[in-house]
């Protein structure tokens, strides 16, 4: 303490002769931190063993988490393919170090979205967030689209499957710019199912980012890489493609309650098919509004 009035004091001094001080946080300097990553007792903002930041609610700003994307895409390391194999082997794992502090060892879950958003942008993989026109026509909200439809095509003056071809082209682009809209629509039903953990709507943010990166790997890229190296394309209906996303997103949601929400037993279970109904839900939302998107777009 006899340092830190020292300090203070000083600071004064510089200040009233008009020379700017060094700037410096006083909780830092008076206060030590347990890492969370290496159980390393220190001082300051970072850990002297494994260089583990001290977590602040800055770090948690869309700036912060902007700059964090842009690095790890110009700088990848194997910081992403642990992350990746993290989501995999042990879901809702990564996004639960990420808000409680533990960065150190892996990248950002959203930065794991956007790496693997841009390999999805760029190469003809499964359109597990696309829906074409056909697609569109068997959701609950066709009656309604079918007069937007019908609506169009007498104003471009085009027939059905002129309207069809443009429409498709169009919206594939589109739905794989706005998966992010899924991941905030998929992310509100969480605030309900689990408004007792005292979580953070960003941290809710966070695992639904994970869940999507999750989906963009083991739904997109790796089945489609499955479905070319044995041939199976021909199977791949829509009955097929809901199974296998139903299936697989239940692993996850198991899985990650465990870790990410400490959830157990029956309240897991029934927590879990819930939030599965909820994401079908989310899917339909986001399909609409991609809809809407894209003959806005025409």
């Amino acid at each position: 303490m006899e340092v830190l009035a020292l300090f203070r004091g000083e600071k004064k001094y510089l200040n009233s002769l008009g020379i700017k001080a060094l700037s410096l946080n006083p909780e830092m300097i008076e206060s030590t931190h347990t890492c969370k990553s290496c159980q390393n007792v220190f001082s300051g903002s970072y850990c002297n063993l494994c260089g583990e930041k001290v977590l602040t609610a800055k770090e948690r700003s869309f700036k912060t988490i902007f700059n964090q994307v842009l690095l790890t895409i110009t700088f990848t390391d194997s910081r992403l393919i642990r992350s990746l194999w993290l989501t995999i082997k042990d879901p809702g794992s990564l996004a639960r170090d990420f808000v409680n502090g533990i960065r150190v060892n892996h990248i950002s879950p959203t930065a794991l979205f956007f790496v693997l958003n841009l390999f999805y942008f760029f190469f003809p993989f499964i359109q597990l967030f696309n829906a074409s026109l056909n697609t569109q026509l068997l959701s609950p909200f066709s009656w309604f689209y079918q007069s937007i439809i019908a609506h169009k095509i007498v104003s471009l003056n085009l027939t059905l499957d002129s309207f069809t071809l443009m429409y498709n082209l169009k919206t594939t682009g589109l739905a794989k710019l706005m998966v992010m809209v899924f991941v905030i629509v998929s992310s509100l039903p969480l605030n309900l199912l689990y408004w007792k953990k005292n979580k953070f709507f960003a941290d809710h943010i966070t695992y639904a980012v994970e869940l999507a990166s999750f989906n963009l790997f083991v739904n997109a890229i790796l089945l489609t890489i499955f479905v070319r190296l044995f041939g199976l394309g021909g199977y791949l209906s829509e009955a097929v493609l809901t199974s296998i996303f139903i299936s697989t997103n239940l692993y996850f949601v198991i899985r990650s309650g465990n870790k990410f929400y400490k959830e157990r037993g029956w309240r897991l279970i029934l927590k879990s098919v819930i939030l599965i109904l909820f994401l079908k839900i989310a899917l339909e939302v986001y399909r609409a509004i991609l809809f809407l998107v894209t003959v806005a777009m025409l």
